[in-house]
């Protein structure tokens, strides 16, 4: 697999884990809207009681996360390449129209990797800039994010 990009450390969050798991089971966990309710939100902080994921570039990715209060996220996927690279964005809605929202914008690439018997999984989250970066960092947004892919890789063991 070739690398597309390349990482800023001032404008990107990278995490990395092996997971001991097969790629289709690491691919069903991250496209499918049943188990994305299970690990996307760090469960000491809240939960995902909504999601519609329609897995194609231009297609709709839209959850809602309940903290104290409701809150809908809509982004749409730029590029799949079933069980090896996901990306979306919140930049964009379905049908790569321009996105308008009060939050910091990202753009995700998950790339997966067949190692061994199991899964190299890498998620990465591209800022506009600094500020945003650093701003997502303030409010927990890092934090909660490795809690998240921490429990995606406990659901997918829980799949084997």
């Amino acid at each position: 697999m070739s690398k597309r990009f390349e990482i800023n450390p001032k404008t990107d969050f990278v995490l990395e884990r092996f997971i001991d798991a097969p790629r289709h089971l690491v691919w069903e966990a991250l496209t499918k809207p049943e188990h994305l309710k299970e690990w996307y939100m760090p469960k000491a902080w809240g939960a995902v009681y909504d999601c519609e994921m329609d897995v194609r570039p231009g297609g709709r990715f839209s959850l809602t996360t309940q903290v104290d209060q409701e809150v809908p996220h809509l982004g749409c996927f730029l590029d799949v390449v079933p069980m090896e690279r996901l990306v979306w964005t919140s930049m964009l809605f379905p049908g790569y129209r321009p996105a308008v929202f009060d939050d910091i914008p990202i753009t995700a690439i998950v790339t997966m990797e067949a190692e061994g018997t199991g899964t190299r999984y890498v998620f990465t989250a591209l800022h506009r800039d600094e500020a945003d970066f650093q701003e997502n960092k303030a409010s927990g947004w890092q934090q909660g994010t490795e809690m998240a892919v921490d429990q995606f890789v406990e659901h997918v063991m829980s799949l084997r």
